[in-house]
């Protein structure tokens, strides 16, 4: 029987590498909550996953754009059982033609000010030393000092800021900052937004020596980065070509 870790909260947990993140964590001994903005049956389908694995599963529907949400998230939190000892920053947007259309600012929005409401709203739960972990591409990592591809622009911009403000503020909480950067990754709906948009942008980041990471690989990287104790604050996980 795996021991318990304690319990984890992945934001963006219905789909892509937060799913794949949320089956991964029970696998290791989580009890999971997870955030979804509107997708119930596939949180339905998560949570089934998570609790197959052993694991207690808690879904919580939020957009983290929404003070409200967050908070009533973080109120039902306070329902786990176990203490949280991870948080999982996945939730990110800025390709949704219908939220920019109302919103021209919403990738600064989501990758960065949510971000950093969701984790200033969790720390109250969050053990002293507990891990919490920001999600980001090569192209945000890297951000001024790579090409960017003109559509992605604006997504790479926001989150590098909330991977900058992340560094700034998560240490002063007394808590563990991991950064797990990664190229395109099949299977994640940027990589369909994108490839739409711009037909071949996949072709020019895959090869043969160098295929994309899947949904998979990102979270087994996280998962593994979460799980090792020996990765100092601000340490950054590379997964695929940088």
């Amino acid at each position: 029987m795996i021991p318990s870790r304690g319990a984890a909260f992945v934001t963006g947990g219905s789909r892509g590498i937060g799913a794949d993140t949320c089956v991964g964590l029970a696998r290791a001994g989580f009890d999971v909550a997870f955030s979804y903005r509107n997708k119930a049956a596939r949180a339905a389908e998560i949570a089934g996953a998570i609790t197959a694995a052993g694991a207690a599963a808690l879904p919580l529907q939020c957009d983290i754009t929404v003070a409200a949400d967050i908070a009533r998230a973080a109120e039902r939190l306070r329902a786990l059982t176990s203490p949280l000892r991870l948080l999982v920053l996945n939730a990110s947007g800025g390709l949704e033609r219908d939220l920019l259309a109302t919103d021209p600012e919403y990738p600064m929005h989501v990758n960065r000010d949510a971000q950093l409401a969701v984790l200033e709203a969790v720390v109250p739960l969050l053990e002293l030393g507990a891990t919490v972990v920001f999600v980001t591409s090569h192209w945000a990592h890297l951000y001024g000092r790579v090409p960017q591809l003109p559509q992605y622009e604006p997504i790479a911009r926001s989150k590098h800021a909330g991977e900058t403000a992340l560094r700034q503020r998560v240490p002063a909480l007394g808590l563990r900052l991991l950064v797990v950067t990664g190229d395109l990754v099949e299977g994640t709906i940027t990589a369909k937004l994108l490839e739409r948009m711009d037909p071949g942008v996949r072709a020019l980041r895959t090869s043969a020596t160098h295929p994309l990471p899947s949904t998979g690989e990102m979270a087994g990287a996280l998962v593994a980065a979460a799980l090792d104790e020996r990765l100092p604050s601000g340490h950054t996980v590379v997964v695929g070509r940088p």
